[in-house]
């Protein structure tokens, strides 16, 4: 979800207008996502990075999440959409963890969607608790146990990364789960990121060709 800022600067208004904007877009998108059928649908909100922003930004980000995790729960509700936090959720402000914690309970039955919001979120850092857990259960380490020592265990492997403003990078999000996901970038700032723009990424998806590594004839059936 990326460019709110320079929407916000681009039009001569306060960052915290792209923001607020920004979070227009993500009631957009989540149920433009559960309209398409999308399995599990993943939003970086706040990453360990972003701890650096000015103060004020970040008091800001903070508001507009709490103000989300209050305005959303009839419409999580209601489309049977399960929230879960990925990150460390523990390092936002106590309020804020309170009522994320209270939503995700209120939540944790529906079973037509999951929306993980990524909290102080790093996938570098997912990792590393990852392997420290792994190390101290001991025993071989293989994909399987790493898979269930992160933070998306028992989820799907990314099959399509979005990333919009520009930028053209992971920005340590989900390195380990989007090892073979479809990477779609576009120069389309978040807030005016809308459910065209995210049909049109789901039908370029479905153009992409996924081989894992097989030849385009094995994948048609014709070599096996």
């Amino acid at each position: 979800m990326d460019g709110n800022g320079r929407w916000a600067e681009a039009r001569g208004f306060d960052r915290s207008t792209g923001h607020r904007e920004g979070a227009k877009a993500v009631r957009t998108i989540v149920t433009r996502a559960r309209e398409k059928g999308v399995q599990v649908l993943t939003l970086y909100a706040f990453s360990t990075e972003n701890w650096r922003r000015p103060k004020r930004e970040i008091g800001q980000l903070m508001t507009l999440l709490t103000e989300f995790l209050l305005s959303e729960r009839t419409t999580l509700l209601k489309n049977q959409i399960a929230l879960r936090a990925i990150g460390r959720p523990a390092d936002l402000p106590k309020s804020v963890t309170r009522l994320l914690n209270a939503l995700m309970a209120d939540t944790a039955n529906n079973a037509a969607m999951t929306l993980n919001l990524a909290l102080s979120y790093g996938s570098k850092a997912e990792l590393v608790d990852a392997f420290e857990s792994l190390r101290k259960q001991g025993g071989p380490i293989d994909e399987n146990r790493i898979e269930d020592a992160l933070q998306t265990r028992g989820q799907p492997p990314v099959d399509l990364l979005i990333r919009t403003g520009g930028e053209q990078r992971l920005s340590n999000f989900l390195l380990w789960q989007a090892a073979y996901a479809e990477l779609v970038f576009t120069q389309t700032l978040w807030p005016d990121f809308n459910s065209d723009h995210f049909d049109a990424a789901l039908d370029e998806y479905g153009c992409r060709e996924r081989r894992f590594g097989k030849t385009g004839a094995q994948m048609q059936g014709a070599t096996p």
